[in-house]
Parts: C-alpha cells; structure tokens; sequence
C-alpha cells in the first residue's frame, strides 16, 4: 500500500479514497432498501433525474426508466412481476464515483411461472451524494425465456 501511495499522492489528498467508500455505502443503502422494500429510503437515496437501464426485450422490466416517477414505476411493476432470491453476497467494487455491484439472482415470473437463474452486475453512478445512473448487466436471455408464455 505504501508504494502504491507513493505513487498515487493524489489520491489521499483529494479524499477520493474516502469519497468512494461513502459512495459503496450509499450504493449498500440503496440496496437494502430495495431488499426491505422502503420506497421513499429508496427514493431519498436517489437523484430526482435517475436514469435506470435495464436491456433486453420481450420481458416485462426492459427499458430506460428516468426520474423518481420511472423509479417509483420500476419497482412496483418488478414487486408484481417477479419473485427474486439473492443467495450469495454481494460484491462491490468502486472507483471514484462509480460503484459496480456484481450478484447472482435466482427466481420466478409470475405470469409464466417460469423460474430463471441470473449473473448480473449494476454499474452505479454516485454523485453529490445521490445514485444518478443504474445500468445493469444481466442475462437477458434467461429472463426473457422465463417471460415467454405458452
């Protein structure tokens, strides 16, 4: 550490090291929230311009969802889309004011009731405090077979 510090002399002096374990904590937060359901804890986490990208197609949750209102959206349609189980840990990694959460998901449409197994990572962008960009990186493929009817 100490010669990594010696030739990053920036980095300590700026608080970037401090900044970026507050961003983790936030990102830890927004999560909990997510998992405890407490909308308005997500809501107050959150930059009222948030941008959520979910890709795909041919399931329910695809999309770009903007502002607390897309937010708000996103979450309800996902309580009444799917069933979702989070087995092993979290991992974060972060680098200034981005925060990468890296999971495994497994779960259920409840529409089909078609189960679905998911890798995914959330590449999180935290400013002034507030998480201002979701983009996930999930397997799209699983998730739409699980959504297919018939």
């Amino acid at each position: 550490m100490e010669a990594w510090h010696r030739s990053n002399p920036g980095v300590f002096a700026s608080g970037n090291i401090m900044s970026t374990e507050k961003n983790v904590q936030l990102v830890q937060a927004f999560f909990a929230a997510m998992g405890s359901g407490d909308k308005q804890r997500l809501l107050a986490l959150s930059a009222e311009d948030i941008e959520w990208i979910i890709p795909g197609e041919d399931w329910p949750l695809a999309g770009t969802h903007r502002g607390h209102a897309g937010l708000a959206g996103l979450l309800q349609k996902a309580s009444e889309t799917l069933e979702t189980s989070y087995p092993k840990p979290f991992e974060f990694v972060a680098q200034g004011d981005r925060v990468l959460v890296i999971g495994f998901a497994n779960g259920k449409i409840k529409a089909t009731n078609k189960t679905f197994e998911d890798d995914w990572v959330f590449a999180i962008t935290v400013r002034n405090g507030k998480l201002t960009n979701i983009r996930e990186y999930i397997d799209t493929q699983a998730l739409a077979r699980a959504s297919e009817m018939g």
